[in-house]
């Protein structure tokens, strides 16, 4: 039995960027969030800003997402929307020089994980009688690009998981969302550089990228819309982004 009135809204990879961004958004209109991710100590800052419930995850662990799935059954009772944001990229290397480590975690974060936490909390989104699965992809599941190849193949596959989930569920009364953004200015290429800074920052030199309060926006939005609404697909750029590698910027 559910223990709120309110519906309840299941971000992943929330501690930072745009998990933490939708958690704000969706506490914003209504949801009781559940924030969850590896780092704990950030995670609870962020569901403190919100009022938000945080729960430490690790959505590569069998046993963790299982642990985090019943952790939201036991507090709330209910789950009417799964945010699945936890990914990311590592290097940029050809196919010849692939970094094997680096694709497999690429896969085990963005692909694995999106199938267990969704797997695990399916039964409480159609419970729910209106249920949504919202996946964060990328215009890397759309649109293959030089040293792209790992990332490339892991939002491609979050990408088949959502389409192929939406046929699934046809009749049933949850809807799924693929929202694939662009350049945003998060820790993402900080992470993809493994800590080089310069780098990371050369990605945004001179031209305005998304933010994660942009997507964030989006999410709330599709998570808003009637129950007779899926909205399928979002493809999401700056203005000043017409595809994977083709940017305009200003000279700084």
């Amino acid at each position: 039995m559910s223990t709120t009135s309110n519906p309840v809204a299941v971000v992943t990879g929330a501690s930072s960027g745009i998990g933490a961004a939708t958690a704000r958004a969706l506490a914003g209109v209504g949801y009781d969030v559940v924030l969850g991710a590896r780092r704990l100590d950030r995670l609870e800052e962020v569901a403190a800003e919100c009022g938000g419930t945080a729960i430490e995850l690790d959505v590569t662990e069998d046993d963790s997402v299982a642990a985090f799935a019943a952790a939201v059954d036991e507090k709330f009772g209910r789950c009417d929307v799964l945010v699945n944001n936890a990914g990311g990229a590592l290097g940029t290397e050809s196919v010849a020089e692939a970094n094997i480590d680096d694709w497999r975690w690429m896969y085990e974060v963005n692909v694995l994980g999106t199938l267990r936490v969704t797997k695990a909390l399916l039964p409480a989104l159609v419970a729910s009688g209106d249920g949504q699965v919202i996946s964060i992809g990328s215009i890397a599941a759309r649109e293959p690009y030089k040293g792209g190849a790992g990332y490339n193949a892991a939002k491609h596959g979050v990408a088949a998981l959502s389409r192929v989930l939406r046929i699934e569920l046809l009749g049933q009364p949850v809807r799924v969302c693929e929202i694939d953004p662009g350049m945003v200015h998060t820790d993402f290429s900080l992470v993809r550089f493994k800590g080089d800074q310069e780098k990371a920052d050369a990605v945004y030199r001179g031209v305005t990228p998304l933010t994660a309060e942009d997507v964030a926006d989006t999410v709330s939005w599709v998570a808003t819309r009637p129950a007779h609404v899926n909205i399928d697909q979002i493809l999401m750029l700056a203005r000043d982004q017409t595809s994977a590698q083709v940017v305009h910027r200003t000279e700084q």
